[in-house]
Protein backbone atom coordinates (compact mmCIF):
# COMPACT_ATOMS: atom_id res chain seq x y z
CA UNK A 1 0.00 0.00 0.00
CA UNK A 2 1.05 3.16 -0.69
CA UNK A 3 1.19 6.25 1.71
CA UNK A 4 0.31 10.73 1.20
CA UNK A 5 -0.08 13.07 3.88
CA UNK A 6 -3.44 14.29 4.87
CA UNK A 7 -2.83 18.01 4.17
CA UNK A 8 -0.35 19.58 6.66
CA UNK A 9 -0.74 17.03 9.15
CA UNK A 10 2.06 14.24 10.37
CA UNK A 11 -0.60 11.81 9.26
CA UNK A 12 -0.22 8.96 6.30
CA UNK A 13 -3.22 8.29 5.05
CA UNK A 14 -3.90 4.91 2.62
CA UNK A 15 -3.98 6.54 -0.64
CA UNK A 16 -7.25 3.92 -1.27
CA UNK A 17 -9.81 5.23 1.53
CA UNK A 18 -12.27 2.69 1.96
CA UNK A 19 -15.78 4.07 1.31
CA UNK A 20 -18.57 2.63 3.63
CA UNK A 21 -21.76 4.34 2.47
CA UNK A 22 -23.36 1.30 1.19
CA UNK A 23 -23.44 -0.52 4.56
CA UNK A 24 -26.67 -0.67 6.76
CA UNK A 25 -28.01 -0.62 2.85
CA UNK A 26 -26.50 -2.47 0.17
CA UNK A 27 -24.27 -4.77 2.62
CA UNK A 28 -24.76 -6.14 5.99
CA UNK A 29 -23.39 -5.87 9.20
CA UNK A 30 -21.64 -8.93 8.97
CA UNK A 31 -20.20 -8.04 4.92
CA UNK A 32 -19.09 -4.32 6.16
CA UNK A 33 -16.87 -6.34 8.76
CA UNK A 34 -15.48 -8.93 6.11
CA UNK A 35 -14.69 -5.28 4.10
CA UNK A 36 -13.20 -3.81 6.86
CA UNK A 37 -11.04 -6.74 7.54
CA UNK A 38 -9.60 -7.52 4.10
CA UNK A 39 -9.18 -3.66 3.88
CA UNK A 40 -6.85 -3.52 6.90
CA UNK A 41 -5.06 -6.48 5.76
CA UNK A 42 -4.43 -4.92 2.23
CA UNK A 43 -2.48 -2.27 4.47
CA UNK A 44 -5.68 0.19 4.21
CA UNK A 45 -5.61 2.70 7.05
CA UNK A 46 -7.76 5.24 6.22
CA UNK A 47 -12.00 4.52 6.66
CA UNK A 48 -14.65 7.64 4.78
CA UNK A 49 -17.66 7.52 6.49
CA UNK A 50 -20.96 10.31 7.29
CA UNK A 51 -23.86 10.61 9.73
CA UNK A 52 -25.64 10.82 7.08
CA UNK A 53 -24.65 7.01 5.66
CA UNK A 54 -26.50 4.66 4.33
CA UNK A 55 -27.02 5.55 1.16
CA UNK A 56 -29.75 6.14 -0.62
CA UNK A 57 -30.50 8.38 2.63
CA UNK A 58 -33.66 7.77 4.40
CA UNK A 59 -34.87 8.32 8.00
CA UNK A 60 -34.86 4.25 9.18
CA UNK A 61 -30.66 3.85 8.07
CA UNK A 62 -29.81 7.75 9.53
CA UNK A 63 -26.42 6.79 11.11
CA UNK A 64 -26.47 2.95 10.55
CA UNK A 65 -22.82 2.54 8.46
CA UNK A 66 -21.74 4.72 11.48
CA UNK A 67 -22.91 2.21 13.86
CA UNK A 68 -21.56 -0.74 11.87
CA UNK A 69 -18.03 0.52 11.91
CA UNK A 70 -18.33 1.27 15.48
CA UNK A 71 -19.20 -2.41 16.38
CA UNK A 72 -16.07 -3.32 14.51
CA UNK A 73 -13.95 -1.35 16.69
CA UNK A 74 -15.66 -2.82 19.75
CA UNK A 75 -15.08 -6.03 18.29
CA UNK A 76 -11.52 -6.11 16.51
CA UNK A 77 -10.26 -3.90 19.16
CA UNK A 78 -8.53 -1.84 15.92
CA UNK A 79 -9.55 1.72 16.73
CA UNK A 80 -5.99 3.10 16.69
CA UNK A 81 -4.96 1.57 13.37
CA UNK A 82 -7.37 3.55 11.61
CA UNK A 83 -8.11 7.12 10.40
CA UNK A 84 -11.09 8.20 10.54
CA UNK A 85 -12.76 10.73 8.52
CA UNK A 86 -17.16 11.23 8.61
CA UNK A 87 -19.15 13.85 8.01
CA UNK A 88 -21.67 16.41 9.14
CA UNK A 89 -24.56 17.06 6.86
CA UNK A 90 -26.44 20.54 6.18
CA UNK A 91 -29.08 22.06 5.11
CA UNK A 92 -28.81 22.37 1.00
CA UNK A 93 -28.66 19.04 -0.58
CA UNK A 94 -31.54 18.44 -2.77
CA UNK A 95 -33.67 16.54 -1.17
CA UNK A 96 -35.37 16.27 2.42
CA UNK A 97 -33.79 15.57 5.03
CA UNK A 98 -35.53 16.89 8.33
CA UNK A 99 -35.28 13.81 9.99
CA UNK A 100 -31.39 14.07 10.50
CA UNK A 101 -30.83 15.74 13.93
CA UNK A 102 -34.76 15.90 14.35
CA UNK A 103 -34.89 18.62 11.74
CA UNK A 104 -34.25 21.34 9.20
CA UNK A 105 -33.41 23.75 11.74
CA UNK A 106 -30.57 21.42 12.56
CA UNK A 107 -29.21 21.62 9.21
CA UNK A 108 -26.17 24.61 9.36
CA UNK A 109 -22.99 24.56 11.32
CA UNK A 110 -24.25 26.78 14.15
CA UNK A 111 -22.09 25.44 17.67
CA UNK A 112 -25.48 24.12 19.09
CA UNK A 113 -25.85 21.68 15.80
CA UNK A 114 -22.34 20.65 15.41
CA UNK A 115 -21.79 19.79 18.77
CA UNK A 116 -24.96 17.72 18.18
CA UNK A 117 -24.00 16.12 15.21
CA UNK A 118 -19.87 15.05 16.77
CA UNK A 119 -21.38 13.59 19.85
CA UNK A 120 -23.35 11.73 17.96
CA UNK A 121 -21.35 10.18 15.38
CA UNK A 122 -19.19 9.60 18.61
CA UNK A 123 -21.68 7.28 20.22
CA UNK A 124 -22.54 4.98 16.86
CA UNK A 125 -18.96 4.96 15.82
CA UNK A 126 -17.70 4.10 20.07
CA UNK A 127 -15.03 6.33 20.25
CA UNK A 128 -13.18 9.32 21.83
CA UNK A 129 -12.40 11.08 18.88
CA UNK A 130 -12.63 12.18 14.81
CA UNK A 131 -9.60 12.59 12.77
CA UNK A 132 -10.95 13.91 10.14
CA UNK A 133 -14.47 15.81 10.18
CA UNK A 134 -15.67 17.22 7.24
CA UNK A 135 -18.34 19.54 6.12
CA UNK A 136 -20.19 17.37 4.16
CA UNK A 137 -21.48 20.18 1.62
CA UNK A 138 -21.65 24.12 1.81
CA UNK A 139 -24.91 25.32 2.76
CA UNK A 140 -24.44 28.13 0.63
CA UNK A 141 -25.93 27.71 -2.62
CA UNK A 142 -24.04 26.22 -4.80
CA UNK A 143 -23.10 23.64 -7.87
CA UNK A 144 -23.33 20.42 -6.81
CA UNK A 145 -24.25 16.52 -7.34
CA UNK A 146 -24.36 16.72 -10.71
CA UNK A 147 -26.32 20.39 -11.14
CA UNK A 148 -23.93 22.73 -12.99
CA UNK A 149 -27.18 24.87 -14.09
CA UNK A 150 -26.41 27.25 -11.05
CA UNK A 151 -27.49 30.97 -10.97
CA UNK A 152 -25.26 33.09 -8.23
CA UNK A 153 -27.21 34.97 -5.89
CA UNK A 154 -25.23 37.79 -4.07
CA UNK A 155 -27.65 38.43 -1.73
CA UNK A 156 -27.71 34.84 -0.58
CA UNK A 157 -26.28 34.96 3.17
CA UNK A 158 -29.06 32.34 4.71
CA UNK A 159 -25.65 30.24 6.29
CA UNK A 160 -23.37 30.41 8.56
CA UNK A 161 -20.08 32.03 7.35
CA UNK A 162 -17.07 30.42 7.25
CA UNK A 163 -15.53 32.34 10.08
CA UNK A 164 -18.35 31.24 12.87
CA UNK A 165 -18.03 27.75 11.02
CA UNK A 166 -14.43 27.55 12.10
CA UNK A 167 -14.42 29.38 15.06
CA UNK A 168 -17.24 26.18 16.13
CA UNK A 169 -14.54 23.49 14.41
CA UNK A 170 -12.18 25.20 16.72
CA UNK A 171 -14.19 24.54 19.62
CA UNK A 172 -14.78 20.21 18.60
CA UNK A 173 -10.40 20.65 18.09
CA UNK A 174 -10.17 21.64 21.76
CA UNK A 175 -12.34 19.44 23.08
CA UNK A 176 -10.29 16.50 21.68
CA UNK A 177 -13.14 15.35 20.09
CA UNK A 178 -12.09 16.58 16.38
CA UNK A 179 -8.18 16.03 15.58
CA UNK A 180 -8.37 17.80 12.05
CA UNK A 181 -11.17 19.40 9.77
CA UNK A 182 -11.75 19.02 5.96
CA UNK A 183 -14.33 20.30 3.78
CA UNK A 184 -16.69 18.69 0.78
CA UNK A 185 -18.35 19.75 -2.60
CA UNK A 186 -16.60 22.55 -2.13
CA UNK A 187 -16.19 25.08 -4.63
CA UNK A 188 -12.35 27.51 -5.19
CA UNK A 189 -13.76 29.89 -3.69
CA UNK A 190 -14.88 28.26 -0.26
CA UNK A 191 -12.07 26.73 0.33
CA UNK A 192 -9.57 29.82 -0.38
CA UNK A 193 -11.89 31.45 2.19
CA UNK A 194 -11.85 28.67 4.53
CA UNK A 195 -7.73 28.84 4.24
CA UNK A 196 -7.37 32.50 4.60
CA UNK A 197 -9.58 32.94 7.32
CA UNK A 198 -7.96 29.61 9.15
CA UNK A 199 -4.50 31.81 8.69
CA UNK A 200 -5.80 35.08 10.07
CA UNK A 201 -7.38 33.90 13.10
CA UNK A 202 -5.12 30.93 14.18
CA UNK A 203 -8.32 28.19 13.46
CA UNK A 204 -8.36 25.02 12.38
CA UNK A 205 -6.68 24.61 9.02
CA UNK A 206 -9.07 22.34 6.22
CA UNK A 207 -6.17 19.50 5.06
CA UNK A 208 -8.78 18.05 2.23
CA UNK A 209 -11.61 18.36 0.36
CA UNK A 210 -13.86 15.65 -0.95
CA UNK A 211 -15.34 16.03 -4.30
CA UNK A 212 -16.19 13.74 -7.38
CA UNK A 213 -13.78 12.60 -9.49
CA UNK A 214 -13.27 9.61 -12.04
CA UNK A 215 -12.43 9.42 -16.00
CA UNK A 216 -15.69 10.72 -17.35
CA UNK A 217 -15.68 13.39 -14.35
CA UNK A 218 -12.95 15.46 -13.97
CA UNK A 219 -13.93 18.93 -13.45
CA UNK A 220 -12.08 19.34 -10.63
CA UNK A 221 -8.71 19.35 -12.98
CA UNK A 222 -10.20 23.33 -13.93
CA UNK A 223 -11.92 23.97 -10.76
CA UNK A 224 -9.52 23.30 -7.89
CA UNK A 225 -6.55 20.69 -8.63
CA UNK A 226 -4.01 24.36 -8.76
CA UNK A 227 -5.39 24.99 -5.13
CA UNK A 228 -5.34 21.63 -4.01
CA UNK A 229 -1.68 21.00 -5.07
CA UNK A 230 -0.38 24.86 -3.68
CA UNK A 231 -2.60 25.12 -0.58
CA UNK A 232 -1.68 21.49 0.50
CA UNK A 233 -5.35 20.99 0.63
CA UNK A 234 -5.41 17.44 -1.57
CA UNK A 235 -8.26 15.76 -2.75
CA UNK A 236 -10.19 13.00 -1.16
CA UNK A 237 -11.40 11.32 -4.58
CA UNK A 238 -14.97 9.78 -4.59
CA UNK A 239 -17.18 8.26 -6.83
CA UNK A 240 -13.82 7.20 -8.85
CA UNK A 241 -15.90 4.66 -10.43
CA UNK A 242 -19.03 7.05 -11.60
CA UNK A 243 -21.11 4.73 -8.97
CA UNK A 244 -19.86 1.89 -10.50
CA UNK A 245 -20.79 2.53 -13.98
CA UNK A 246 -17.24 2.41 -15.58
CA UNK A 247 -16.81 -1.08 -14.24
CA UNK A 248 -18.55 -1.72 -17.00
CA UNK A 249 -21.31 -4.04 -15.54
CA UNK A 250 -24.20 -1.42 -16.78
CA UNK A 251 -23.09 -1.20 -20.55
CA UNK A 252 -25.77 -2.35 -22.72
CA UNK A 253 -28.62 -1.77 -20.20
CA UNK A 254 -27.50 -3.89 -17.88
CA UNK A 255 -28.93 -4.45 -14.46
CA UNK A 256 -26.84 -6.41 -12.03
CA UNK A 257 -28.47 -7.31 -8.94
CA UNK A 258 -28.25 -5.24 -5.94
CA UNK A 259 -26.49 -3.04 -8.04
CA UNK A 260 -27.15 1.06 -6.89
CA UNK A 261 -28.64 1.99 -10.19
CA UNK A 262 -30.80 -1.26 -10.63
CA UNK A 263 -32.19 -0.21 -6.99
CA UNK A 264 -32.43 3.52 -7.54
CA UNK A 265 -32.23 3.57 -11.35
CA UNK A 266 -33.36 7.29 -10.93
CA UNK A 267 -30.69 8.44 -8.44
CA UNK A 268 -27.39 10.41 -9.55
CA UNK A 269 -28.51 10.80 -13.24
CA UNK A 270 -25.22 12.67 -14.15
CA UNK A 271 -24.12 8.99 -14.32
CA UNK A 272 -26.68 8.12 -17.24
CA UNK A 273 -25.98 10.31 -20.22
CA UNK A 274 -25.79 9.40 -23.01
CA UNK A 275 -22.66 10.64 -23.91
CA UNK A 276 -21.17 9.36 -20.54
CA UNK A 277 -22.23 5.86 -22.05
CA UNK A 278 -19.86 6.05 -25.10
CA UNK A 279 -16.91 7.37 -22.61
CA UNK A 280 -17.30 4.27 -20.46
CA UNK A 281 -17.30 2.40 -23.15
CA UNK A 282 -14.12 3.16 -24.83
CA UNK A 283 -12.58 3.55 -21.25
CA UNK A 284 -13.73 -0.27 -20.73
CA UNK A 285 -12.45 -1.29 -24.26
CA UNK A 286 -8.95 0.20 -23.10
CA UNK A 287 -8.93 -1.78 -19.68
CA UNK A 288 -9.23 -5.04 -21.68
CA UNK A 289 -6.55 -4.24 -24.48
CA UNK A 290 -4.17 -3.53 -21.58
CA UNK A 291 -5.36 -6.83 -20.03
CA UNK A 292 -6.74 -4.60 -16.83
CA UNK A 293 -9.81 -5.05 -14.97
CA UNK A 294 -11.84 -2.00 -15.81
CA UNK A 295 -12.99 -1.24 -12.28
CA UNK A 296 -9.21 -1.68 -11.43
CA UNK A 297 -7.68 0.91 -14.37
CA UNK A 298 -9.86 3.50 -13.79
CA UNK A 299 -8.97 3.45 -10.13
CA UNK A 300 -5.18 3.45 -11.21
CA UNK A 301 -6.18 6.65 -13.18
CA UNK A 302 -7.31 8.51 -9.93
CA UNK A 303 -4.48 6.92 -8.24
CA UNK A 304 -1.91 8.54 -9.58
CA UNK A 305 -3.48 12.32 -10.48
CA UNK A 306 -0.76 14.82 -8.47
CA UNK A 307 -3.61 16.29 -6.27
CA UNK A 308 -5.07 13.08 -5.35
CA UNK A 309 -4.39 12.29 -1.36
CA UNK A 310 -6.23 9.61 -1.09
CA UNK A 311 -8.85 7.93 -3.47
CA UNK A 312 -12.54 6.80 -1.32
CA UNK A 313 -13.01 3.48 -3.51
CA UNK A 314 -16.87 1.40 -2.57
CA UNK A 315 -18.01 -2.01 -3.07
CA UNK A 316 -20.74 -4.44 -2.69
CA UNK A 317 -19.04 -7.36 -3.03
CA UNK A 318 -15.58 -8.44 -1.84
CA UNK A 319 -14.58 -9.43 -5.45
CA UNK A 320 -14.88 -5.49 -6.47
CA UNK A 321 -13.55 -4.59 -3.44
CA UNK A 322 -10.42 -6.35 -4.39
CA UNK A 323 -10.27 -5.12 -7.66
CA UNK A 324 -10.22 -1.67 -6.21
CA UNK A 325 -7.49 -1.95 -4.01
CA UNK A 326 -5.96 -3.79 -6.85
CA UNK A 327 -5.12 -0.55 -8.60
CA UNK A 328 -2.87 0.78 -6.37
CA UNK A 329 -0.42 -1.94 -7.84
CA UNK A 330 -1.29 -0.10 -11.22
CA UNK A 331 0.69 2.42 -12.60
CA UNK A 332 -0.35 3.33 -16.14
CA UNK A 333 2.18 3.75 -18.79
CA UNK A 334 2.39 6.76 -20.87
CA UNK A 335 1.20 5.50 -23.40
CA UNK A 336 -2.40 4.22 -21.55
CA UNK A 337 -2.36 8.18 -20.28
CA UNK A 338 -2.16 9.51 -23.83
CA UNK A 339 -4.93 7.22 -25.19
CA UNK A 340 -6.97 7.92 -21.79
CA UNK A 341 -6.12 11.86 -22.72
CA UNK A 342 -7.65 11.47 -26.42
CA UNK A 343 -10.79 9.88 -25.43
CA UNK A 344 -11.28 12.53 -22.98
CA UNK A 345 -10.40 15.69 -25.29
CA UNK A 346 -13.05 13.82 -27.59
CA UNK A 347 -15.58 14.64 -25.00
CA UNK A 348 -14.56 15.76 -22.36
CA UNK A 349 -16.43 15.19 -18.70
CA UNK A 350 -19.71 13.49 -20.17
CA UNK A 351 -20.97 12.67 -16.27
CA UNK A 352 -20.74 16.00 -14.48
Amino acid sequence: MKYRKLGTTELNVSVICLGTMTWGEQNTQEEGFQQMDYAVDRGVNFFDTAELYAVMPRKETYGRTEEIIGNWFKERKKRDKIILATKIASKGDPGDLSWIREGSDKLNFNKQNMIQAIDGSLKRLQTDYIDLYQLHWPERKVPKFGNLDFNFDPYDNEWVQVEEVLHNLNELVKSGKVRHVGLSNETPWGVMKFLQIAKEKKLPRMMSIQNVYSLVNRVFDISNSEVSIREQCGLLAYSPLAGGRLSGKYLNNKKPDNARYTLWPSRFSRHHTTRGEIAIEKYVSLSKKYEIEPSTFANAFVNDRPFVTSNIIGATSMKQLKENIDSIDITLSKEILEEIENIHLSDPNPCV
